[in-house]
């Protein structure tokens, strides 16, 4: 009688996901891409802190300071690396910032914690951290 029946399919086996072959063809969803970009972007704040810090003194400290503050992001292939390094810090602050909110309103609304807001609210996180950064970037390079 068990010749009779057909034969099953192999189930699908989950394993761990391998970095060398995995993850060129694992697709992670919004919701995860924003979580792993909120943890780089408290690091990296974290991370460049003596950077803030410095930033702040020397743009409050004296006019004289100021001033070399501004020439710093002025003067050629230096100026550049600085503007970058400020645009990563812009960018890290407003995702968190944004991502952060994101967080405290699926804790405060219980009923927004579907799978959908998860995916719509994570999208919004992502557009709208881009387009502030770019947005900020154009004024930090002077395009307006």
């Amino acid at each position: 009688m068990t010749e009779l029946a057909t034969p099953r399919p192999p189930r699908r086996q989950f394993r761990n996901i391998n970095a060398f072959t995995d993850l060129t063809t694992y697709r992670l969803p919004p919701a995860g891409i924003v979580s792993i970009l909120h943890r780089v972007s408290g690091a990296l704040m974290f991370l460049l802190m003596p950077f803030i810090i410095w930033m702040f003194d020397t743009s409050v400290s004296s006019e004289i300071s100021f001033a070399k503050f501004k020439a710093t992001f002025n003067v050629g292939l230096s100026g550049i690396f600085f503007k970058l390094v400020a645009l990563a810090l812009i960018w890290a602050f407003l995702h968190h910032f944004i991502a952060g909110i994101r967080h405290l309103w699926m804790d405060v609304s219980h009923s927004a914690a579907s799978k959908d807001f998860g995916r719509t609210s994570a999208i919004v996180v992502l557009a709208s951290s881009i387009f502030l950064t770019i947005v900020l970037g154009a004024k930090l390079f002077g395009v307006y």
